[in-house]
């Protein structure tokens, strides 16, 4: 009889918890496989969510791009449209450019002719949502110094940058006037976070005062005042702290300076006792090689940040890490 009973009893039981198995009521225990799948719908749905709350915000090239992930933060979601170790001077959006800008939300360029194809683009797409922002207006631009025949005979000289000197952003304080516009893009874009927008600007714009505060201090006292670089990106920089620029090349650095520019400028480097000459990381060294060649002088690397490496890049450099690089090779050079 005992036998009999537990067989009744076990049997129910087992069909029971059968039952409740396939039909996915077994109570808090779930298995480990449904837990996994279960998370995993969760983290998507989080995700979607996450980016439909982001701007998506298209940046012409990296310093724009970097101010814009400053400014927009977790709200936005960035792409920089020049590619990393890409010269900009010459670089023009491709098709797959033009259809993302058609369906971003925000477009960011610095404009004063930096990015000569902007306007263009602009009036061709048929998006009736984008924003666009141009970072340098309100920015009092200095004047190109582009050689009169170059001129007349450059067929760049039309569209690209002859009129005005196009590197605003290494002027801190202008860069903080970029910032600033960018910002304001950013609070017409997403108004419901424009607080976060004001604070992340005025956080980054105390870093950009404190860092012109370090460059009018460093470079006040000292002995030289002349810079012999590649190309002439540094204009604003030396307005603002009361330097002169030599640029072997003019505004764009695919410039071939003539035998007279070379001969003026390896002159002046011999009769000024100038020991460095400022090349760039993305453009050939073999112009400022040559001159050093000829003077004796050494040949080091001034970032005018057009762009950043990927190199670069993995190592978390930004604007800021690599003014302050500026400016030390520049102390360095004129002491």
């Amino acid at each position: 009889m005992k036998i009999v009973t537990l067989k009744k009893l076990f049997f129910p039981a087992i069909a029971m918890a059968s039952v409740l198995a396939l039909a996915g009521c077994s109570g808090q225990e779930n298995t480990p496989s449904t837990q996994a799948e279960t998370q995993r719908k969760e983290a998507t749905a989080e995700t979607a969510a996450e980016g439909a709350d982001k701007l998506r915000v298209m940046a012409s090239f990296y310093p724009m791009y970097d101010f814009a992930v400053k400014i927009g933060g977790e709200y936005a979601e960035v792409s920089n449209m020049v590619p990393a170790g890409t010269e900009p001077h010459d670089w023009e959006p491709s098709a797959t450019d033009i259809r993302e800008l058609e369906q971003a939300d925000l477009f960011i360029y610095s404009g004063a002719g930096m990015e000569h194809w902007a306007e263009d683009i602009l009036e061709s797409l048929s998006s009736q949502s984008l924003i666009s922002v141009e970072a340098s207006e309100g920015i009092e631009l200095l004047a190109g110094h582009e050689h009169e025949e170059e001129e007349e005979h450059s067929e760049e000289a039309g569209h690209d940058h002859g009129e005005y000197d196009p590197h605003v952003w290494l002027s801190p304080i202008n860069a903080g006037k970029e910032m600033e516009n960018i910002k304001n893009a950013f609070v017409q874009a997403d108004p419901v976070h424009a607080e976060y927008f004001e604070e992340n600007y005025e956080k980054y714009a105390a870093m950009l005062d404190e860092l012109d505060a370090e460059f009018r201090k460093q470079l006040s006292g000292l002995p030289r005042k002349e810079i012999v670089v590649n190309h002439e990106a540094f204009g604003y920089l030396c307005h603002a702290y009361g330097l002169e620029q030599l640029g072997i090349s003019g505004l764009s650095p695919e410039e071939e300076p003539d035998p007279k520019k070379m001969a003026e400028i390896t002159d002046f480097v011999k009769e000024n006792n100038v020991k460095i000459i400022f090349s760039e990381e993305l453009v050939s060294p073999k112009v400022a090689e040559s001159v050093a060649s000829e003077t004796g002088a050494q040949v080091e690397v001034l970032n005018p940040l057009e762009g950043l490496s990927e190199e670069e890049l993995a190592a978390g450099a930004d604007y800021f890490s690599v003014m302050k690089e500026n400016l030390a090779k520049l102390v360095k050079a004129l002491s």
